[in-house]
């Protein structure tokens, strides 16, 4: 092969766009979307409804680079405006529903967004005056008009279904899908952190980050997912997250995508996992967590049920046995749970390996798209995520990388161009090399397994000049009797837990107010005695609401530094 037909290649490999109308081609008359207990849109159905959105901007006036934003739960209508716009030559810019909004308003106006498409829930509660530069916004549902600010855009909403049939008069068919290619550095999105220690700051994702991840996938996934393959989108697609490895990825490679258009709570989510049984699973800890601590744990923690674990043969036939239960829960079809997003609980985890359990834990971030590292689960090395991914380096910003905790460096094809219109934070998280500045501490081992220590934000300095990492002691704190969540804080030179208890399991117990003051206390004890005295909790405050989160389920550590201490 000559250098040019080479280059030829390597760029027709990196096409994300082609990679997505190859799909759509190839997989015509496949189920591709479904909302769960709904409606289902094969890949036809989906080719002609992005047709009818490309119609509808072009004569509405958007050009290529404007921005549209999606802000709802996810659905069938939501992916399809979002391919619409990335196959149209516009910029996605998705805003998490769960976002209030004043945020919303405010992501939509700093992101420049010319159309909004809005869910059934957050249309209820936003301001259209808050985004005064909007032309208009769309219904996800039914692509509906619910403001028009242009007339140009009144006209081409009413006007569509006759444009579009002038366009095709003999049927939209395979041979007309063709799609706008963009350059792999080309703006694809635009996506907002959900932020743990700071406001959000809108990720500029290119085109190559996209591939790199849809890529990555491909590597380390082929053997499992096939056009015959289904999975359940439980994760927010507006989070990178979601978006590469719940929807994307399978979408090209013509697999079925069910989306849990309501709250995911765990009875609906496990009722989806039983009909679709899905061949792999996309989860962040706080879901696996309440499973093994609320169903698992407790039935092996009786007197009778230790004893038996304390007898070899037996125990491993519990164990077989508590492996089995858990994988059917999970729908039993499925290859492995990648879990990532946030920190695992070294508890569960550990469970999980004594049993067996086919898990393993990734660690990303959005500024690359989202996967920075990973290992299968057959080669995962317990209370690590994982090994650099492909097209990625990564490295520790420490004299001694293996013993010495550093921040974690990133650098490669997944790396983000910046933050939009916010160049002081793109200095800072991008330096001249190319290292993309993570803010997370870890270690990494001499296989290259990366290990993650905390945030270099939330790390806490001792009296005598120690770092402390708050969330290594939260860790072991959220094991305790009836501790549900925890935030470690330090006033002057003293460390307070923070302490959302489980009330219901009390409850059940028996267990009033004044005892479980007091059980807190016994867990503060309990506590100081496995860490180093420099790490030693002060006082426990009962917090009687949960802490807010973002949607990865994170705790918005900033918003509780100031707590009262009483």
């Amino acid at each position: 092969m000559n250098e040019e037909l080479q280059n030829q290649h390597i760029v027709g490999e990196r096409d994300f766009i082609g990679h997505i109308e190859e799909s759509i081609v190839n997989h015509w008359n496949r189920d591709a979307l479904t909302d769960y207990q709904g409606e289902t849109l094969q890949y036809k159905d989906v080719a002609r409804k992005i047709e009818k959105l490309h119609i509808l901007f072009e004569n509405a006036g958007v050009k290529e680079g404007d921005k549209i934003a999606l802000c709802g739960r996810n659905c069938a209508h939501w992916a399809v405006a979002f391919l619409a716009t990335l196959t149209y030559g516009a910029v996605a810019v998705p805003i998490l529903h769960e976002f209030k909004p004043e945020q919303v308003h405010d992501l939509v106006n700093h992101s420049d967004a010319k159309l909004l498409f809005v869910g059934d829930h957050m249309a209820k509660y936003i301001d259209p005056q808050e985004m005064p530069r909007l032309e208009g916004i769309v219904c996800i549902a039914d692509y509906s008009l619910l403001i028009s600010r242009s007339e140009l855009l009144t006209n081409a909403r009413e006007t569509l279904n006759a444009l579009y049939g002038a366009k095709y008069p003999k049927f939209f068919r395979q041979q007309h899908v063709h799609y706008r290619r963009a350059n792999p550095d080309d703006m694809a999105l635009i996506n907002y952190t959900s932020g743990t220690t700071s406001r959000s700051k809108g990720v500029i994702i290119p085109f190559r980050a996209i591939w790199s991840n849809y890529k990555f996938a491909c590597q380390v996934m082929d053997h499992v997912i096939t056009e015959n393959s289904n999975i359940v989108s439980i994760l927010p697609m507006a989070h990178m997250y979601g978006m590469a490895f719940e929807f994307i990825y399978e979408f090209i490679k013509g697999a079925h995508v069910f989306f849990l258009t309501r709250v995911p709570s765990p009875k609906i989510i496990f009722k989806a996992f039983g009909e679709i049984k899905p061949d792999v699973i996309i989860s962040v800890p706080l879901i696996i967590e309440k499973v093994i601590k609320k169903m698992i744990l407790p039935k092996l923690q009786t007197p009778s049920m230790k004893l038996l674990l304390s007898l070899p043969i037996i125990n491993q036939r519990i164990r077989d046995r508590v492996r089995e239960q858990l994988q059917k829960a999970f729908g039993g079809n499925f290859y492995q749970i990648i879990i990532g997003g946030a920190a695992f609980n070294s508890e569960v985890e550990e469970f999980l390996t004594k049993i067996g359990f086919n898990f393993t834990v990734g660690y990303g971030a959005t500024e690359c798209a989202p996967i920075i590292t990973y290992a299968d689960w057959k080669d995962f090395k317990p209370g690590s995520c994982g090994k650099a991914v492909p097209r990625m380096e990564v490295k520790i910003d420490s004299k001694d990388p293996q013993r010495i905790v550093g921040e974690i460096l990133a650098r490669g094809e997944n790396v983000m161009l910046g933050y939009y219109k916010n160049e002081d934070a793109t200095k800072e998280a991008l330096d001249s090399e190319g290292w993309y500045h993570t803010g997370d501490l870890g270690v990494i081992d001499k296989d290259g397994n990366l290990s993650i220590r905390g945030r270099s934000k939330n790390m806490l300095l001792g009296a005598n000049g120690q770092n402390i990492y708050p969330e290594e002691i939260e860790d072991k704190l959220n094991t305790l009797p009836y501790v549900s969540e925890s935030v470690v804080i330090q006033k002057g030179n003293e460390l307070y837990a923070l302490v959302h208890p489980d009330f219901d399991e009390a409850e059940k117990d028996g267990v009033d107010a004044a005892a479980l003051r007091r059980q807190m206390e016994q867990n503060k004890e309990d506590l100081n005695l496995q860490i180093p005295a420099y790490e030693r909790i002060k006082g426990v405050v009962i917090w009687k609401d949960e802490f807010e989160k973002t949607p990865k389920k994170s705790i918005k550590r900033y918003l509780y530094l100031d707590a009262k201490i009483d």
